[in-house]
């Protein structure tokens, strides 16, 4: 043999070493995946069935969405009744108190004796400017508990 021979030899020996490792770890790769293949196999398995039971779940989910939707539709429109309700008595209860406010201010500037009150319930609104300046004179001849009642009634509107 010649040092030529001996020289390629060794080379080749060096080379195959790591491919002889490389080998064995790839071996012990393929066999570990070969092991899992039956795990993976069930876990497919158990995402198609759970895919399944979802899609056949999406009718169900539809008639009970679209029946609970009726009922909250029902329960809106009567909120929207109870609320024109509401407001209308609002508007009901300024009104009174408007003309409640009016009825205390005309009692005021009557002399005992003088001439009856306007009725509080006969309609009468408060409608001129004329009114709203007697009211603002005689905010200052009016009593304490007065003031904070015309306040708690303005406070409402």
């Amino acid at each position: 043999m010649t040092s030529l021979e001996l020289l390629i030899n060794l080379i080749i020996i060096a080379l195959l070493v790591p491919t002889i490792i490389y080998a064995y770890r790839l071996n012990k790769n393929l066999e570990i995946l070969r092991r899992n293949q039956n795990g993976l196999a069930q876990l497919v398995n158990a995402l198609n069935d759970a895919t399944f039971k979802a899609e056949n779940s999406i009718p169900k989910l539809k008639s009970v969405t679209e029946h609970s939707s009726e009922g909250l539709k029902e329960v809106v429109d009567s909120a929207k009744e109870i609320k024109d309700d509401l407001l209308f008595i609002n508007e009901r209860a300024d009104n009174l108190a408007d003309r409640l406010e009016q009825v205390i201010n005309d009692g005021r500037h009557l002399k005992p004796g003088n001439a009856e009150p306007a009725p509080l319930f006969d309609g009468y609104e408060k409608t001129s400017s004329a009114s709203d300046a007697k009211t603002d004179d005689a905010d200052g001849g009016r009593s304490e508990a007065e003031m904070e009642l015309l306040k708690a009634l303005r406070s409402i509107k």
